[in-house]
Parts: structure tokens; sequence; C-alpha cells
């Protein structure tokens, strides 16, 4: 994790390079579990016609694991070619489950859709909290753009702020919901907020599971 912290730091291109050496410690193998439990047991009634987003996808597990559950499609972004790459083998050797999720290398930020085809479900896990603070604000009028009203983005917030802690496990910029609230602002509520009852044991009293909803 020290060395991606420095990588990200000081390399202009640090995601791609941290996927060629494979410094990839945020990598699961598969999705976090709250996601499958917020999804499964939240009641949060997410647009079955929609589609989802998933930014910083990484291998793609979690578009998977929100396709597979909800039905729906779902399109995995990353910045990093090689990260691409290898989301695209996972997808072919995941079968059936992938059929429905489709990868693309895409800038977060500059990415653009049409109105009509704004997503219903957009799903952050590592990314907000790996961005420079100073890009906050923009991660929040981009999910604005992209997230159709009525629609929804669920947070798993990792590493949680923790002042006993100055140097946490995962990755560089530690945050709380409070902070995903702050550059969200009004065109958003919080509908749903919890400590997970399934979170990997690395991750125990580290995380919540927060949803919100797009309201204007």
């Amino acid at each position: 994790m020290a060395r991606l912290k420095q990588l990200i730091r000081e390399d202009p291109q640090g995601w791609e390079t941290a996927w060629k050496e494979n410094i990839t410690p945020w990598d699961y193998g598969q999705s976090q579990p709250p996601l499958s439990e917020v999804l499964l047991t939240s009641g949060i009634p997410i647009h079955k016609d929609g589609r989802a987003l998933v930014p910083g996808s990484g291998n793609g597990y979690d578009a998977i694991t929100i396709s597979k559950i909800l039905g729906i499609e779902a399109l995995a972004v990353d910045i990093s070619a090689t990260a691409v790459g290898s989301a695209r083998r996972f997808m072919k050797s995941a079968g059936d489950d992938a059929a429905r999720v489709s990868v693309k290398e895409v800038d977060f930020f500059t990415f653009e859709v049409d109105d009509e085809d704004r997503f219903s479900l957009m799903y952050d896990y590592t990314f907000f909290v790996a961005l420079p603070k100073h890009r906050r604000i923009e991660w929040g009028s981009q999910a604005t753009k992209l997230v159709r009203p009525g629609g929804y983005l669920i947070t798993l917030v990792w590493p949680l702020v923790d002042p006993a802690n100055p140097n946490p496990p995962g990755p560089p910029n530690p945050a709380l919901p409070e902070h995903y609230a702050e550059v969200l602002g009004e065109a958003w509520e919080k509908v749903f907020d919890k400590v997970p009852e399934t979170s990997q044991e690395t991750h125990l009293g580290q995380e919540r599971i927060v949803v919100w909803r797009r309201i204007l």
C-alpha cells in the first residue's frame, strides 16, 4: 500500500503504473460483501429498467455483482488501459454472470452521456477516497450529471477517518459519509446508512455502506 500511495502522489500515470506492476492491494478477488448485502436487504427500489455505472472498476467484480443481483446492464470504467484489459479477461472467465456487463477505458471526469442514457445506479468503492481531496467536488458534480433523477448512488465508505490511526491500510484519503454529502449537495438525499454486517475481516469497524438518491 505504501508503494501505491507513492505512485499516486508522484506519477501522473500512477494508476496505470500500479496495474502494470501488479500493485493492486485493494483487489479482494471479488466484490466486497457489503455490496451484495445492500442490494439484497436494503429494500431500495433501484430502477430495473436502467443500467449501472462503476467508476474506477478495476477487474469489474462489482459490475458483475450488480448486474447479476439486479438483472440490469452495468458499465465498468477505468482510466487504466491495463486494468481494462484485465477486466475484459475476467469477464470472459465469468461467463453468463458477465453477460450484461461492458468494460470501457474512460476518464470518469470527462465521461459524458445523453440525458436519456443516464444511469439509474452508480457504485463507488475506493474511487472517492483515492482522489486528491481537491477533486472531490468534481466527483460530486459528475455523479449528478451521470445519474438520472430518482437514481441511486451506493457508496462503500472505506477507510473511515480515524484520528487514532494516521496511516490507515486503505487508499490515501480516508473519508466520512458527510464528506460525500458535502460535495453531492442539495441534488441528493441520504436514504440508507449502516455499518455492514458482512465486512471482510480486514475492514471490520472501518467502513459504512451509504446510499444516496438523486432528487434534483
